[in-house]
């Protein structure tokens, strides 16, 4: 992907989706909720292949909706690396969308998910060991 072009998302592809009618407030276009959780299923995609294992979402940073997303439009949401720690991972999402029977994206919010490696105690371990499942 493009670096840092406003009309070239930035980062892994980790999920694509299609919107459907029951993810819709009353005014028919989908709820910005849905379209932030899949925004943090892209995340927790994306840091739990980073860090070798299971994460979980700590922070989520500001987000302002660009554009509304409506049924039919098709949601991909691409991650990338901002931060690294020791234990945690900061992951700029961006969410496009390709509208429905269209070819061209278009950015409709991004925003900054902090994701924490933890191990099978639910507590922080180092990004880079392995749980014990992985082994």
């Amino acid at each position: 992907m493009g670096k840092n072009s406003e009309n070239e998302p930035v980062g892994e592809l980790c999920v694509r989706t299609l919107t459907m009618p029951c993810d819709t407030n009353h005014n028919g276009d989908i709820f910005g909720g849905w379209v932030l959780s899949q925004m943090d299923i892209a995340g927790a995609i994306y840091s739990g292949k980073r860090c070798n294992g299971r994460t979980a979402t700590i922070a989520i940073e500001a987000m302002k909706f660009i554009q509304p997303v409506g049924v039919g439009d098709i949601l991909c949401c691409y991650c990338s690396t901002v931060r690294e720690g020791n234990t945690s991972l900061a992951v700029k999402v961006e969410a496009w969308v390709i509208r429905k029977f269209e070819t061209e994206r278009v950015r409709v919010t991004d925003g900054i998910f902090t994701y924490v490696a933890i191990d099978e105690q639910k507590r922080p371990r180092s990004i880079n060991s392995k749980t014990i499942l992985d082994k």
